[in-house]
């Protein structure tokens, strides 16, 4: 018994650890949230994190509480950043968008906004494609009006295979896939979440770890 607790902790110390090679991936970063507590941004930067993307708007719930303090701390830790806005398809679109709109300042050192999509609990119907097409062209145009350059559209591997948006939309395209490469899209990846429970010091609980292709 004792071994195969020995053992188990050993493997779990391993994936809270794990990350891909520098050597492969030289840029690599993290996505943060309310749930991160207060990050010690400058402990962070000093650590190997090289970008981060903050959670600016909970679509289902609005803004994030912790977007304000986790702007002006990346800032001054002098780490690169974007502000992220995870999309709830069953709010509209352009109501997502003032939202955003009016939680993100305009930076030019900004990296360009990342947009997830996936399913919530909070959010049970599918709406057709064509109308979930409609409505991220019409959030995307408004946003990328304001932030001055294209976003990224971080699709999880339901929402791809429901909506097939990299099909349709001529965007960045960032993956999700713990551990392994993923490969579910129309368009080659240009990040990849290789890690969703990393810890690490300098911030509370798991991290989602990204990496950008060279």
């Amino acid at each position: 018994m004792l071994a195969l607790l020995l053992g188990g902790y050993a493997i779990w110390s391993y994936i809270v650890a794990w990350a891909p090679s520098r050597d492969d991936y030289p840029v690599q970063g993290i996505v943060v949230s309310e749930v991160n507590g207060k990050p010690e941004w400058a402990t962070l930067g000093a650590t190997g994190v090289d970008f981060a993307y903050i959670t600016a708007v909970e679509g289902a719930r609005g803004r994030d509480p912790h977007f304000q303090a986790n702007l002006e701390g990346v800032q001054q830790a002098g780490i690169r950043y974007g502000a992220l806005h995870h999309f709830d398809i069953c709010r509209l679109a352009s109501d997502q968008a003032t939202l955003f709109i009016t939680t993100v300042p305009r930076s030019r050192t900004a990296l360009p906004p990342a947009v997830q999509l996936d399913f919530s609990e909070t959010c049970t119907g599918r709406p057709n494609r064509a109308l979930i097409l409609s409505e991220l062209a019409t959030f995307l145009n408004q946003i990328e009006a304001h932030s001055g350059t294209p976003a990224i559209l971080l699709l999880t591997p339901e929402f791809e295979k429901e909506y097939q948006v990299s099909t349709a939309i001529d965007r960045t395209v960032w993956l999700e896939g713990n551990w392994f490469l993923p490969d579910y899209s129309a368009r080659p990846w240009v990040m990849w979440t290789a890690n969703t429970a990393r810890r690490i010091d300098g911030v509370e609980g798991r991290v989602r770890w990204a990496v950008v292709r060279p």
